[in-house]
């Protein structure tokens, strides 16, 4: 195992051709949990409040809930029932499910319908093999590596997560928040004493703009879901990094929103995700975070 990893650590085009298979693979199975979770966090929702208004039935002349509210997703899982046709319901063979490669093969069209399959689920498995491999030719063999792995994959969901839903599971980002904090004990990205007021700060940084926006307008400009996000790259990044992230995602948020703007895609008062902005921006910084800090400082003159 030692001179296997020996080798990886000495042959990039073997470490690639490696991340570009795992990615690939785990692109698929984050095409799962983006169509999945969402139903599965819906369907928790409405059985906790099924069984809340069964536990205050009595106080209601309407008796109990109607059992019926309870989302068919109840039972749904990651790994169950089996990956089915949306349109006619025929499950998904083992060599129809092989990532990109079977899309191509089928012709973008479902083997017993005919009908068209989603042009995102190669796109998703295309783009996790492709930043599979930026963060492995980044970092090399290097304990930073699995971690950061770890990070892409889960911001590719939480992105395209919030980009259908504005929804930023705790399921994802929590854990992550806590992962970060203790990879600072080790000083994997950044340490113990950067990383605890990175947290801190990533989140009542976004709190604080929240709560005065709300003041001044009455209305909520973002969710709680972005505080958390945020506060995780502070876990994992550390403090001096969350300037360029939030600056990042701001820029690139406004941005996009005015084209959709322009374009007529999006109505003003319509809400637009930040999520997936933070995300792009917190993977950025994760890659190259520390050079394009120590670039703003050589060209400010402040170096």
């Amino acid at each position: 195992m030692a001179d296997f990893i020996e080798i990886l650590a000495q042959q990039t085009e073997v470490l690639a051709l490696i991340a570009v298979v795992v990615g690939v693979s785990v692109g698929s199975f984050l095409n799962v949990v983006i169509m999945r979770l969402p139903k599965m966090m819906q369907a928790t929702w409405q059985r906790d409040c099924v069984e809340l208004l069964r536990e205050t039935a009595p106080a209601h002349p309407g008796g109990a809930p109607d059992e019926s509210l309870v989302s068919k997703d109840s039972s749904l899982s990651l790994s169950a029932p089996p990956s089915t046709c949306p349109h006619c319901g025929h499950r998904i063979r083992a060599y129809e499910n092989i990532p990109i490669l079977s899309y191509l093969l089928l012709g973008g069209r479902c083997s017993n319908c005919k009908a068209l399959i989603g042009l995102r689920y190669p796109l998703v498995e295309g783009l996790t093999a492709l930043l599979t491999l930026a963060v492995a030719l980044q970092f090399g063999m290097s304990w930073q590596l699995p971690a950061a792995l770890l990070l892409t994959w889960a911001l590719i969901a939480l992105a395209l997560i919030d980009y259908d839903h504005q929804l930023l599971p705790d399921s994802i980002t929590l854990p992550l928040l806590w992962l970060g904090l203790l990879l600072s004990l080790f000083d994997i990205f950044t340490d113990s004493h950067a990383a605890l007021i990175g947290a801190i700060a990533g989140y009542l940084s976004l709190w604080t703009v929240f709560q005065l926006f709300r003041l001044l307008t009455g209305k909520e400009g973002m969710g709680y879901g972005d505080f958390k996000l945020l506060a995780m790259f502070g876990a994992w990044l550390g403090w001096q990094l969350l300037p360029q992230i939030v600056l990042m995602a701001t820029v690139a948020g406004a941005s996009y929103g005015v084209l959709l703007l322009i374009t007529g895609q999006q109505q003003r008062a319509q809400p637009l995700p930040f999520g997936p902005f933070l995300a792009i921006a917190g993977w950025i910084s994760l890659l190259w975070g520390d050079a394009i800090n120590a670039a703003y400082l050589q060209v400010s003159g402040l170096s």
